[in-house]
């Protein structure tokens, strides 16, 4: 397999547990499956710096430097972070946070595989979201061949996922998401919402847009907005950052204080809530 040397923070666990992207997974120890579109790649650390990739260097200039957000310097976020949090009450807990978050990236992923999987998230745990969307990849996505020659399938297009009605889509325990999904698909499908031409909108319009979308409020469209137009100023609010904002920041939302790299804030305290507070059980579900 090629090699490539990546030189800022990138931590494959981490990326596949951040909780911002539904079907990267292990595939073996050590070797990560990511999917975008058609393209399916698995990687693994050899050594610091050095991983494997299983595709070609045209494709992961093409594709995914740019899904992985590589020519971001997330090291200089976490400086950034730091020094905000110098002289403030919270600013070990935000030390503690990006420390152990070090690694995660923002993905740079398809705006309507998000937005529907983020739909289907909705009081959902992340396991039973997986399953939802593996089971709608099967039933609806193109074939596409992995490193090892086997198949899996890639997320539907607009197109055939359109062609399902809400009383089959309840049939991939959905439940009343089912309605939601169904009044993105035919959104998305009537370009009442042109998903492409909202990368050129400002933050609020993009949020303002996408909340037009039935199910769709103030978390959802972050999470789009965030994870799919990488907006770092959109800071998707769950039961981990409300639950932080009120017993770690005293009810302080420092998020908004901190400003146009806020997002990514939220993405190294929501990792550590989840995972390295381990005194807190809280369900996943929202």
């Amino acid at each position: 397999m090629p090699l490539v040397t990546i030189e800022d923070d990138f931590d494959l666990k981490k990326i596949a547990d951040s909780g911002q992207c539904f079907r990267a997974k292990e595939v073996s120890p050590g070797v990560f499956r990511f999917i975008t579109l058609d393209h399916v790649i698995d990687m693994e650390k050899i050594e610091d710096e050095t991983f494997k990739i299983s595709c070609g260097a045209s494709e992961w200039e093409l594709i995914w430097s740019k899904y992985f957000d590589i020519q971001t310097d997330y090291a200089e976020i976490r400086k950034e972070i730091t020094d905000f949090g110098e002289n403030k009450p919270c600013g070990e807990y935000l030390r503690k946070a990006t420390e152990f978050g070090k690694g995660i990236r923002i993905l740079r992923q398809d705006p309507f595989e998000t937005l529907i999987s983020f739909i289907i998230s909705q009081r959902k745990s992340i396991p039973a979201i997986r399953t939802a969307i593996e089971l709608i990849c099967e039933s609806f996505g193109d074939p596409v061949k992995t490193a090892d020659g086997s198949e899996i399938n890639a997320f539907p297009q607009v197109d055939e996922l359109c062609k399902v009605s809400a009383f089959e889509l309840s049939k991939f325990s959905l439940g009343y998401r089912s309605a939601y999904v169904h009044d993105a698909l035919q959104r998305v499908k009537g370009l009442s919402i042109a998903l492409d031409d909202l990368f050129s909108s400002n933050d609020d319009d993009l949020m303002d847009t996408l909340k037009t979308i039935r199910g769709v409020g103030d978390k959802i469209a972050a999470c789009v907005a965030l994870y799919a137009y990488h907006r770092f100023a959109c800071v998707p609010v769950d039961v981990w950052i409300k639950r932080a904002i009120k017993d770690d920041f005293k009810g302080e939302n420092v998020f908004v204080e901190f400003g146009s790299l806020a997002g990514v804030l939220q993405q190294y305290i929501f990792y550590y809530k989840r995972f390295g507070k381990k005194d807190l059980v809280v369900d996943d579900d929202e």
